[in-house]
């Protein structure tokens, strides 16, 4: 379990403990229901209370999470864990790993290692990553470990990705196309005017005749996003056979999730963290002087 107390802002003096859970805390109904069934799961000054009570402005707050009960099967597998503390995960994935187990792929997932890990502490979590990463995508995968943690830290986590991109971009710019499944396609994307937005922002960081290294930088969070806007000006990804990518350098798209920025969901402290380049995109940069 995982108690956080929270003082309750003068702003909100009079406000009924529901709303404070929905609105301050960001807590669903069902996560509101469901701690309201857990002996001790809401205490108002350290005493067990019900959601319509009213709260006064300086009053703590206690809200203790239970440990989850359903969790995806653990399989022992090497995990590069990053960071970890009582409230967040950071993992490096590596490529030919998908986030979660999916028909005829039971096993092997990233959730699954990072059950056997959480397993071996003892705790008991389920898979809540704040953001996904494509299964060839090696980099930072950022997780919560209860709902609080993941309700602070939804789209609000910053990142750096890295890409070798075939051609010569230039030296910087603004990809602003919207993106919707491709007709007759059930995973592959495209840029369509009736698609979702997606906006993409780029710096390139070195180059030769053949291919481009740049930083990249997410404004919005589409499927596929910086592989499909990449593909779309004529530049796909190194290794992105779906998108038009040659496979004779690199055999996946040479995609990594680098950096990324966050406050901390309880402690607010900014953090900063950074995954290697993975071994098959250094060679891959060695090649452009």
């Amino acid at each position: 379990m995982r108690s956080i107390t929270f003082a309750v802002p003068d702003s909100y003096n009079g406000i009924t403990l529901r709303s404070f859970l929905r609105n301050y805390i960001h807590l669903s109904a069902r996560q509101t229901a469901k701690l309201k069934r857990v002996r001790g799961g809401i205490a108002r000054q350290g005493k067990t209370v019900t959601a319509p009570e009213r709260l006064r402005g300086g009053e703590s707050v206690t809200v203790t999470f239970p440990d989850d009960e359903k969790i995806i099967p653990p399989e022992p597998m090497p995990l590069a864990v990053i960071y970890e503390d009582m409230d967040i995960i950071a993992v490096n994935k590596p490529a030919d790993m998908a986030m979660y187990p999916c028909p005829g792929h039971g096993s092997g997932s990233l959730a699954n290692a990072v059950s056997y890990h959480m397993c071996k502490s003892d705790e008991s979590c389920a898979f809540r990553p704040v953001y996904r990463l494509d299964k060839d995508t090696t980099g930072i995968v950022l997780l919560a470990k209860h709902p609080f943690a993941a309700a602070q830290l939804s789209r609000k986590v910053k990142k750096t990705y890295l890409a070798v991109c075939e051609g010569m971009l230039p030296q910087s710019g603004i990809i602003d196309s919207p993106i919707g499944l491709k007709p007759g396609h059930t995973i592959q994307r495209a840029v369509m005017p009736d698609g979702l937005k997606a906006v993409t922002q780029w710096r390139t960081l070195k180059y030769n005749n053949l291919c481009s290294f740049a930083a990249i930088h997410l404004k919005t969070g589409r499927t596929h996003q910086i592989r499909v806007h990449f593909s779309s000006i004529g530049h796909p990804l190194a290794g992105d056979d779906m998108y038009g990518g040659n496979v004779s350098a690199i055999k996946r798209q040479a995609l990594h999730c680098a950096e990324i920025k966050f406050c901390h969901p309880v402690s607010g402290r900014r953090i900063k963290l950074r995954a290697p380049m993975p071994e098959d995109m250094l060679i891959l940069l060695d090649s452009i002087k």
